[in-house]
């Protein structure tokens, strides 16, 4: 009898360090250091490294943070340029994509997709050019929508969704091209209507059945007071890579005065993502974790199919 008691204290001790773990949750916000201010793009990869970088006007650097303790891991810089680096993607082989598909004047004709594997340091491009885009830029401002800002690899190809102009009419294009180097015509797949959001960011699940991309809007009431929302979209139940073709559930993201300017998203774990910020005073960069999609949208209904229309 005496045994079974010890053991029952015993027991309860061994297994705290554990349960403590398991139950560990990364922050609902983590400072990023001043080397990340202008952070666009995020991926965490297979191995669990959580990988960033920053757009335009800065130099061409890949970061490695850890975002449960809220520290900065590593810094590689690469021997390419960062003209307008805007999203970053992982495959299952711990390949990092580096979108340098920025494109606020819609006049780029060297769009490139970066291809580099932190393991080996192999450094190779994709080439792409948009099927539907013949002036560089646009001469109506309207049509200006061969901007990007959100990369995902699936399978064996990187699909990017355009970020429309706030004077546009809110379509999102969704483009494919080949995972691997080379030089290529993309194709257009599909596009999306997202009410009062231009698309800054996306991300899959691991398991592939969630698709999610970042959006927000940024305005004027009564023609002098700042406006804006950000979001976040999540697509379940579609076929393949028909990302848009399923049940879609909106989630507004936390703000200050006036939203956040979110730029990348990637999942953390099964039952949360994470969303980082830019840093622009009086808000700070910074890391978020928000809760996992739990039942489709409600609001402001999106409209998918091919159609372009100026509003």
């Amino acid at each position: 009898m005496r045994f079974f008691f010890r053991l029952a204290l015993v027991i309860p001790a061994l297994c705290l360090p554990f349960s403590s773990f398991s139950q560990k949750k990364i922050p609902r916000r983590t400072a990023l250091p001043a080397v990340l201010k202008e952070i666009s793009g995020m991926t965490l990869t297979p191995s669990g490294d959580l990988w960033m970088l920053n757009d335009s006007k800065n130099p061409p650097e890949l970061f490695r943070f850890d975002a449960e303790a809220g520290k900065l891991l590593e810094t590689r810089r690469l021997p390419v340029p960062n003209r307008d680096w805007e999203d970053l993607a992982a495959d299952h082989k711990g390949n990092l994509y580096i979108g340098d598909v920025g494109n606020n004047r819609n006049a780029r004709k060297d769009l490139r997709i970066y291809v580099y594997n932190p393991a080996t340091e192999n450094l190779d491009s994709i080439l792409l050019r948009y099927p539907d885009q013949k002036e560089f830029a646009p001469s109506n401002p309207r049509d200006w929508n061969f901007n990007c800002e959100a990369v995902v690899f699936f399978r064996d190809s990187l699909h990017l969704f355009s970020k429309n102009n706030f004077d546009g009419n809110f379509y999102t294009k969704h483009y494919v091209v080949p995972a691997k180097p080379g030089n290529y015509v993309a194709e257009l797949r599909d596009s999306i209507l997202l009410k009062n959001r231009v698309v800054t960011g996306a991300a899959l699940s691991r398991d592939g059945k969630t698709f999610s991309l970042t959006g927000y809007i940024i305005g004027k009431r009564f023609g002098f007071l700042p406006y804006t929302k950000a979001s976040v979209f999540y697509f379940t139940d579609f076929k393949g890579s028909d990302f848009f073709h399923g049940r879609q559930m909106r989630k507004r993201l936390p703000k200050f005065l006036i939203a956040r300017q979110y730029e990348s998203i990637t999942q953390w774990d099964d039952n949360c993502w994470l969303v980082a910020n830019e840093g622009k005073k009086p808000q700070f960069q910074a890391v978020w974790r928000i809760k996992n999609h739990k039942k489709p949208q409600s609001d402001d209904a999106a409209t998918s199919g091919l159609s372009f229309k100026s509003k």
